[in-house]
């Protein structure tokens, strides 16, 4: 099992268009030394999903929340929820290790422009990084919150080389969603 103190549970879209994304997050987060943590990896067992993201919530001390997906999909225009509701877990566990004493930190990715303040206005106060969709962007985001940890050991690549090995991981991946 991942030490808990470099473990990073990443809450994301897993659809193929965030494919390319979730990878720059994940390179990144493994090239700061810590390790990335989602729900995927628990597929297959028959814990119920929420069950199972506890879990990998509980088991990492960080957690990185993307709420950049915010508009309606399909004829009904629905929005998924599954990431504000993850990220409502990791506030539970930060608010529970202040009773128990374990840690939990989170940062939640928001899109450009401040629009997430209209559909997740309790967020207010955070100053929550915004990014453009892109690989660069989530990379620097990412990078930045995470070189800010007590747990984060340097050196580090800077997210520039970051960057450029994320081809040779997005073809090792297959490109698939992660």
């Amino acid at each position: 099992m991942p030490r808990y103190e470099k473990s990073v549970f990443l809450n994301c879209p897993f659809d193929d268009a965030f494919s390319p994304l979730f990878h720059a997050a994940v390179l990144t987060i493994a090239a700061l030394g810590f390790t990335p943590r989602c729900a995927r990896e628990s597929e297959g067992e028959a814990d119920p999903r929420i069950d199972r993201i506890a879990k990998g919530l509980s088991e990492a001390k960080y957690s990185i929340h993307d709420l950049s997906r915010f508009h309606g999909e399909g004829p009904d225009n629905l929005s998924r929820f599954n990431m504000p509701l993850e990220l409502g877990m990791a506030v539970a566990c930060r608010f529970q290790g202040r009773i128990t004493g374990i840690q939990h930190n989170w940062v939640a990715l928001v899109p450009q422009g401040f629009v997430h303040q209209k559909f997740i206005s309790d967020l207010a106060g955070f100053d929550a990084p915004a990014h453009e969709q892109a690989a660069a962007s989530i990379i620097r985001e990412v990078a930045a919150w995470l070189t800010q940890q007590p747990d984060f050991t340097p050196p580090a690549p800077s997210a520039r080389k970051i960057l450029e090995a994320l081809p040779k991981i997005g073809a090792v991946a297959g490109g698939g969603a992660g």
